[in-house]
């Protein structure tokens, strides 16, 4: 088994790789050239482009692939895989192959469910983070809440993934914030604890949701929130509506940036919710970790 090898998170923005020795990292990169930028006959050569000083160090290093690059418009498809989910799983159902340069690579495969309401949920490159926070903090039954663009709830029971839910808060706070009456006019924002409580709190009303967010505005408009609180009242309503969803009250997990990470706390402590939080990208390289070594074994 090489002790080198390389772990990638290619979502639909952006590009990240990690060069590690076993577990341990060595070196990373991030680049902006995700799914969004690129054609299907450019993920070769971008990945390429980014890991050759790491190829000419180290030779044709082994490649572990996660997120969107497994997706309809990613480098090659991998099918979703439908809970219940375990590492074991994935790793069966991820694609082989041999990079332009001639190294061994594998893309992780999504997951499919059931949400907790019924509807059809996916996810991609969560999953690995799900399987990295089982192997650092095992359990019997996990809840794990997973902050973003898109954010996941997520079960797991003896270390499969059974059902999540998506909730789109980080991608709404986007469009809320730069591409709606709510953040026009607005000066530079400042993060204010104040505010961002009264929107968690606020939030737990049973209020109409167009009606909840409408209040960015109105209590600017009244005087209730500072004009450079907008932000702050905006994702402290949609964090605090989201935390309202939840299906289980027990000792949960958020997983994410510590800077994401501690938004959701706060949230969680003001409503009775008990949250421990775990670092992202520490629970991701421990996923791909443990995926990596299967799919060495496997391929032996």
């Amino acid at each position: 088994m090489k002790k080198h090898w390389i772990a990638v998170d290619w979502g639909t923005t952006n590009f990240r790789a990690f060069l590690l020795n076993d577990q341990q990292v060595i070196a990373s990169i991030s680049k902006a050239c995700g799914l969004l930028s690129l054609t299907k006959a450019e993920f070769g050569a971008t990945l390429h482009r980014h890991l050759e000083p790491w190829l000419n160090e180290h030779g044709a290093l082994p490649v572990v692939m996660a997120g969107m690059v497994g997706s309809q418009q990613g480098w090659q498809e991998v099918p979703y895989v439908f809970t219940p989910a375990s590492a074991q799983t994935l790793r069966k159902n991820a694609l082989p192959m041999t990079t332009p340069w001639g190294s061994q690579a594998w893309i992780i495969p999504g997951v499919s469910s059931d949400s907790a309401f019924g509807l059809p949920d996916v996810m991609r490159g969560e999953e690995v983070q799900l399987m990295g926070l089982n192997t650092l903090h095992p359990a019997d039954e996990v809840y794990a809440i997973l902050p973003g663009t898109q954010s996941k709830h997520a079960q797991l029971s003896h270390g499969e993934i059974t059902h999540f839910t998506t909730l789109m808060t980080g991608e709404l706070f986007s469009l809320l914030s730069q591409h709606s009456l709510l953040g026009r006019a607005l000066p530079e924002q400042q993060d204010d604890s104040d505010a961002f409580m009264k929107g968690v709190l606020t939030a737990q009303a049973h209020i109409p949701f167009s009606h909840l967010i409408f209040s960015a505005r109105t209590r600017r408009l009244n005087g209730e929130i500072a004009l450079n609180a907008v932000h702050s009242y905006l994702s402290g309503l949609l964090i605090g509506y989201e935390l309202s969803t939840m299906s289980a009250k027990k000792e949960s997990w958020v997983v994410g940036s510590p800077s994401l990470c501690e938004r959701y706390l706060l949230a969680a402590q003001a409503l009775d919710i008990p949250l421990r939080t775990a670092d992202g990208d520490i629970c991701f390289l421990n996923g791909m970790a443990a995926l990596y070594t299967q799919l060495q074994e496997t391929h032996a």
